[in-house]
């Protein structure tokens, strides 16, 4: 509680230093400056068959049961001036069993000056970043239970938690929405060795870009993090495109030997979102999009979300709940949702959205197609997501170590509560 109050306080303080600088200097109009906070947290119960040959805490384990928290997120803003806005989250990842301190740290904090909706400039620690729609999504309306991952590229690489210091441009213009973005990623500290990672060398500016025309009702772009649904509230229909590019961000070996081949990231990507409320007081949710990841050559990443096992792991999925989830090559993803028309169950309003999400890459290092099946069914209660109960169930595919081709499934259970106090 203390370490909340402390948090609070410091970003009371920064909010007042910005407002006595631009309330007096910059604005002649008297203006009220606002600030809104908020708590959410996801609290996970889930039951998962682990990847063969599995270690937690150096014991074999083939199924294990857990409670953990996945997100938790402070979100603390403020409008500062009519011009000037100011953006904080504080909060983590992953509270489990694995390690007891629960930190909570800085995941976004910067400032925004609007010069007018057309244009607007940002810098700071955030997420806004180009490529699709749901590389910068909102966990909080989140429609499937924990997807889409794969479209944090370069998560815990080479930024944090999919954060990165940058400076932004975006806007709106009649019906189009941007954003450009150029951002430093951390360090890498770890050395690749035979095969391509992340490179040990000076990072690059990474450059950045999302573009998207929307044909019904437009989307807030006040914030970085897009709505995953609306439900019954927004009618939206959108088509985007957009890149990432850096220079000499993967290697081979060590990137500061002569010898060791350098690669540049470079990806794209294209996408369409459809929010419809229907006439019988129903809304239908889908996402559509492609993209083409070059890492370099053949390379992939096994990650498991919340990963309860410790080590070991015999395939190439690795330990736990990881399958090979980020690659160069090509992925379609898909979600569809159908949300009922609220109903009270058990005497409570509830809305029932039962939905289904499907990623298929065919990436260059393995033989045969990974394709991982995602289904939920959310009970959104009061038919909002600020209390929101979900049943989601994971189908991944196992790949073999020595031919890389995919062996079988194993699957992974989630009960999860959701729960924010606005």
């Amino acid at each position: 509680m203390k370490l909340m109050q402390n948090l609070f306080k410091k970003c009371l303080i920064v909010t007042f230093l910005f407002s006595s600088y631009f309330f007096y200097g910059q604005e002649k109009e008297k203006f009220k400056p606002t600030l809104k906070w908020n708590i959410t947290s996801q609290f996970w119960l889930r039951y998962s068959s682990l990847n063969e040959g599995s270690l937690i805490n150096g014991e074999a384990t083939n199924s294990y049961a857990d409670v953990s928290m996945r997100r938790l997120r402070i979100p603390i803003t403020s409008q500062v001036t009519p011009k000037l806005y100011f953006y904080s989250i504080f909060g983590g990842n992953n509270y489990n069993y694995q390690d007891g301190s629960f930190p909570v740290e800085i995941l976004d904090l910067y400032a925004e000056y609007a010069f007018d909706k057309k244009l607007e400039v940002g810098f700071g620690k955030s997420g806004w970043q180009g490529l699709s729609r749901y590389n910068v999504r909102s966990s909080k309306s989140l429609m499937g239970l924990d997807s889409p991952l794969f479209v944090l590229t370069t998560v815990n690489k080479n930024d944090h938690i999919g954060r990165l210091l940058s400076v932004w441009v975006k806007g709106q213009v009649n019906k189009f929405d941007y954003r450009v973005t150029f951002s430093r990623p951390t360090l890498v500290t770890s050395v690749p060795s035979g095969k391509v990672d992340f490179a040990n060398n000076r990072p690059r500016v990474r450059t950045s870009s999302y573009i998207n025309y929307q044909f019904f009702e437009m989307e807030s772009n006040k914030s970085a993090y897009l709505a995953g649904s609306y439900m019954q509230t927004k009618k939206v229909f959108n088509i985007g495109a957009g890149f990432q590019f850096q220079e000499k961000a993967m290697s081979d070996d060590d990137a500061l030997l002569a010898g060791t081949n350098l690669y540049d990231m470079k990806h794209w990507a294209i996408d369409s979102f459809l929010n419809l409320p229907l006439n019988n007081d129903a809304a239908i949710t889908a996402y559509l999009g492609f993209f083409d990841y070059d890492y370099g050559k053949d390379y992939v990443r096994n990650v498991g979300a919340n990963n309860p096992a410790t080590s070991g792991g015999n395939d190439f999925n690795g330990s736990g709940v990881a399958f090979p989830m980020i690659g160069t090559g090509t992925t379609w993803y898909t979600q569809l949702g159908y949300a009922f028309k609220k109903a009270k169950i058990l005497n409570y309003p509830i809305v029932v959205q039962p939905n289904v999400a499907i990623q298929t890459s065919n990436f260059d290092a393995l033989v045969d197609q990974m394709t991982v099946y995602d289904f939920t069914l959310n009970f959104l209660l009061d038919g909002g997501h600020a209390r929101k109960l979900s049943l989601g169930y994971q189908h991944r595919p196992i790949f073999d170590a020595l031919i890389l081709k995919q062996k079988e499934y194993k699957g992974m259970l989630v009960l999860q509560y959701q729960v924010s106090l606005f």
